[in-house]
């Protein structure tokens, strides 16, 4: 029995249909019925339960061979950091109640580093303190940029033809696409813990892209001329802020962006596994123009 969460994202659902299309028997974590209805009827177990919730979660966990778990994003913080931290607290008494013996954890590009990351620094935080369950091995998934997130700058591109960017666009960053994220995860799952406490799986595209490529990209296959437009460092919070985000989010996804310029957001290596997946971010780009 594998146990996935955030099936309702990319990343967890993409694990969930890889494990069922291997025939292995899969257990869902949702917080409603609703959603679960849909995983019910391709054979998969539902359990209720909000990640928070450690009692929930370690009967949901009851059992596994192995679970997927994760610190889902929540637009609406206003304390992101400390709610992250509850959330791996909760996740970790449920692990330990429920003696999972494998957790594949999505974590993050840059999260060896205490600082300078912006909300990269929850699931470093997750990384250090869920590593200490002695009855567990982690697999930490740590993938690059997500190509899906251009898709919330797809407005701007299609309305005024730009394409807005807090960092520099003309630095090539590892992206990478949710559905090899979920693949690897899924790989890992049926793989089992590699020897020893943790394994650290850094993860990126085929290529490394610029914010420049995927204009490119974007004025291709909209048959126009899309550039980048560079949001300046001192201007980013004040913009992600217009964007709808709430201060305390901006504040820190500003923190980030300085990060890919510095070079702080980038791999550890020193012993990780790092693998390439195959989805090109132009087939990304495709589906998200529509």
């Amino acid at each position: 029995m594998f146990v996935v969460a955030g099936v309702t994202g990319h990343v967890g659902g993409v694990i969930a249909e890889t494990l069922l299309a291997a025939e292995r028997k899969v257990r869902v974590i949702v917080r409603s019925e609703d959603k679960g209805a849909p995983w019910r009827a391709k054979g998969a177990e539902v359990a209720l339960a909000s990640l928070d919730d450690d009692a929930a979660v370690a009967r949901a966990l009851e059992g596994a061979e192995g679970a997927f778990l994760l610190l889902p994003p929540d637009y609406a913080s206003n304390d992101n950091i400390r709610e992250k931290a509850e959330m791996t607290a909760a996740l970790g008494r449920a692990i330990t109640r429920a003696k999972v013996p494998h957790v594949v954890f999505l974590s993050s590009i840059g999260a060896q580093h205490t600082k300078g990351t912006g909300p990269i620094r929850t699931v470093h935080h997750a990384e250090r303190e869920l590593g200490r369950i002695a009855t567990t091995r982690f697999t930490w998934l740590r993938p690059a940029y997500f190509v899906e997130n251009v898709g919330s700058l797809i407005g701007a591109v299609k309305g005024q033809g730009v394409l807005p960017s807090t960092f520099d666009p003309t630095k090539r960053i590892p992206m990478i696409a949710t559905r090899d994220i979920g693949e690897a995860g899924a790989k890992a799952l049926l793989e089992g813990p590699a020897e020893g406490r943790a394994a650290i799986v850094e993860l990126a595209g085929p290529r490394d892209v610029s914010f420049d490529d995927v204009a490119k990209e974007l004025s291709a296959l909209l048959g126009r001329e899309i550039k980048t437009v560079r949001v300046p460092r001192e201007a980013v919070a004040g913009a992600l802020q217009q964007a709808g985000m709430t201060p305390d989010l901006a504040g820190l996804y500003a923190e980030m962006s300085a990060g890919v310029d510095d070079g702080t957001v980038d791999y550890e290596g020193h012993g990780a596994r790092f693998a390439r997946g195959r989805v090109e971010a132009k087939e990304v780009l495709r589906a998200l123009v529509g």
